[in-house]
């Protein structure tokens, strides 16, 4: 289903009828109303009428569209094969600029998707992006990312040419530029707006469409859940008989190349019919992968099952309560997941309506594109590991060469980590510095977990950083000696401040990773916790005994995210137990108890002090504890006061 799409109309199409000419409508589908503007070219389908008939007075394109009619209509084989495409001479024009736009025939066009054609904006398709590059077609970016800086600053980037260095599609939503009108919109609300835009002229309107089809799971290859069916010629095809489940593969075929090697096994293809005992054959087709990726997490309920594939362990156990997976299996197997759960809830099989209660959906990891476009030929893409970058005397970032050559490389920004851009960091290379603990801290605090996250060399160092003054900091307080029993209930003021702030951290913490999920600002708050304790006078027995409960709740807190040293650090804190075997430290509500909290007091909303109140004084007290702050005094200078307003628990703001 694609909500929120617009169904609009190129409608000037002057198509040749005998001794005339006449207007036509060329209606497209898109989900990408906000990409509109950056309309360059339209593609049409092989089978397309508009193709039919420019193909008439056209022999060379009439072969082209045979060519395209005899290959595939599956869309999975449509994203990896070639595009090409042929000019058919005939123009659309922009249903909002009026602009005369040429149409092409393309060979990755689906007749039996939407209208049979596309309207193409190669800045923000991946497809359209390659087809246009191949066939030296304008490029223009309308949309750019809303973290770009560009954005924010109020700069948008030029219209780009066929001879532009867009070194990728930008296909994410964002910020509208060089679309008119629409500047500066969110794609949210310009495809509200445009799709408001064309429906005023009769031009198109929003439409769902649904692109439900029958899943075929047959794969003509060897390794595989055979499908259990067994053709006769006299019975046609027969179900394999319970009693011979699971039909069970060779061991032993070797695949050279030749299609499925089961085909060539006499000794599985040949069997008895299950009905008439004839002469008969097994099929030789194997199942979709994802029909057994559909239902493992079922199966995992229990395992050693040999007389079914679940049982009411299945129904003890799940739904699953949390689901980690990256945006990729939304598309596919998130969706089949639920429609197998579905046929099995059907069939009696399980008691679930939904697999999974919660899903995260993890970012992608993004690092800077380097490339070089020759006059001709296709672009080369350089590994950032094999890129030196210049900077100028004052430090700003000039170019970038080639460490092999020192001949300068083009620079596309940043983009997801692939192998086509050439841009993927080898972890390894990471772990044989820094280790395992550091590679995790980073990736876990640059971004939240379903954000994207922006690789940077100078962030993984810091984390190793953090990690070393933490040891730093343990190795400190064990050299120092045994920390003696000492009652916590009872601690001079600073301590107790202290060990509020720890038992806050745990609480955040437990929070942040246990219903949150947001890995950032756990290890922040523990960042800015072992900072605290790193500035403690820990000479008296009482700071000595603070600062060993900190450290043990430290090394527990991190347990999730940096397990190794977070184990080391445990042991070393006079733990015989792994850290993984601790129970999750509670946080001791005895400690978050204050006597007095310090409030922020504003001037005409400026911050002018602070000071500190107790936690039960009434508003009229806090009132003139902040008035008599020595620095608020001096900027209220004498004024009559209009209004003091007291945010409990928060600030004061004196208004004069």
């Amino acid at each position: 289903m694609r909500a929120g799409s617009a169904r609009s109309p190129s409608p000037s199409v002057p198509l040749p009828q005998g001794e005339g000419r006449k207007k036509e409508k060329l209606w497209v589908f898109t989900t990408r109303a906000d990409t509109i503007m950056g309309v360059t070219f339209c593609a049409v389908a092989a089978e397309h009428p508009l193709a039919t008939h420019a193909a008439k007075s056209n022999p060379k394109l009439a072969a082209f569209v045979e060519e395209c009619k005899r290959g595939s209509v599956v869309e999975a084989d449509l994203a990896t094969i070639e595009k090409k495409g042929m000019p058919t001479g005939i123009n659309v024009t922009h249903p909002l600029t009026g602009e005369p736009i040429p149409v092409w025939v393309g060979n990755y066009v689906l007749m039996g998707y939407g209208e049979g054609a596309v309207m193409a904006v190669p800045a923000h398709d991946e497809r359209d992006f390659h087809f246009a590059r191949q066939y030296g077609l304008p490029i223009k970016q309308v949309i750019v990312r809303s973290e770009e800086k560009g954005v924010r600053g109020g700069t948008h980037p030029s219209p780009l040419t066929p001879h532009a260095s867009l070194a990728e599609a930008v296909v994410e939503s964002g910020i509208l530029v060089n679309s008119g009108k629409y500047d500066g919109m969110a794609s949210a609300e310009a495809i509200d707006g445009i799709a408001a835009d064309l429906k005023a002229k009769g031009l198109g309107d929003k439409q769902v469409v649904w692109r439900l089809r029958d899943w075929g799971i047959s794969r003509q290859r060897y390794w595989g859940c055979p499908i259990p069916i067994i053709h006769c010629e006299h019975c046609g095809d027969v179900p394999v008989p319970d009693e011979s489940l699971p039909v069970v593969l060779p061991e032993d075929c070797v695949p050279d190349g030749t299609g499925n090697p089961l085909n060539k096994r006499a000794d599985f293809v040949n069997c008895a019919c299950p009905k008439c005992g004839g002469q008969a054959r097994r099929e030789t087709d194997t199942m979709d992968t994802f029909v057994d990726s559909s239902w493992y997490y079922a199966r995992y309920c229990c395992p050693d099952n040999a007389s079914a594939m679940v049982d009411e362990r299945a129904k003890h156990w799940m739904p699953v309560d949390q689901y980690i997976g990256g945006i990729e299996h939304a598309i596919l197997h998130l969706l089949y997941s639920r429609f197998w759960s579905k046929v099995m809830r059907d069939s009696g099989l399980v008691a679930y309506d939904e697999p999974f209660t919660r899903l995260l959906t993890q970012g992608m990891v993004l690092n800077e594109i380097f490339f070089r476009k020759p006059e001709s030929g296709r672009i080369t893409y350089y590994n950032p590991a094999d890129v030196e970058i210049k900077y100028d005397e004052k430090g700003s970032r000039i170019g970038a060469v080639l460490k092999r050559d020192g001949q300068p490389v083009e620079a596309g920004g940043m983009g997801t980590m692939s192998k086509s851009k050439n841009n993927g960091v080898d972890p390894q290379a990471l772990i044989d510095r820094y280790g395992a603990d550091t590679a995790r801290l980073f990736i876990m605090f640059a971004a939240p977990p379903e954000d994207t996250l922006e690789w940077s060399d100078e962030g993984a160092a810091g984390a190793n950083r953090f990690l070393r003054r933490l040891w730093k900091l343990v190795a400190e307080h064990i050299n120092a000696g045994h920390a003696a029993k000492t009652d916590l209930s009872n601690l001079p003021p600073p301590l107790r401040d202290l060990r509020r702030q720890v038992h806050q951290t745990l609480a955040k913490v437990t929070d942040d990773i246990g219903r949150r999920r947001t890995f950032n600002t756990a290890i922040a708050a523990v960042m800015e916790l072992v900072n605290a304790l790193a500035k403690l006078d820990a000479n008296s027995e009482p700071a000595r005994a603070v600062l060993h409960e900190a450290l043990e709740l430290v090394a527990l807190m991190l347990a999730p995210i940096v397990p190794h040293i977070s184990h080391a650090l445990w042991r070393a804190l006079g733990h015989e137990e792994a850290v993984i075997d601790a129970r999750w430290p509670a946080v001791d509500t005895a400690a978050l108890k204050q006597d007095s909290l310090e409030i922020v007091v504003q001037v005409n909303g400026k911050l002018r002090g602070r000071v500190s109140v107790p936690v039960q004084a009434p508003e009229d007290k806090v009132r003139e504890l902040a008035l008599a702050d020595e620095n608020v005094a001096r900027h209220v200078g004498g004024k009559a006061v209009k209004k003091v307003i007291v945010v409990p628990g928060k600030l004061v703001n004196i208004v004069i």
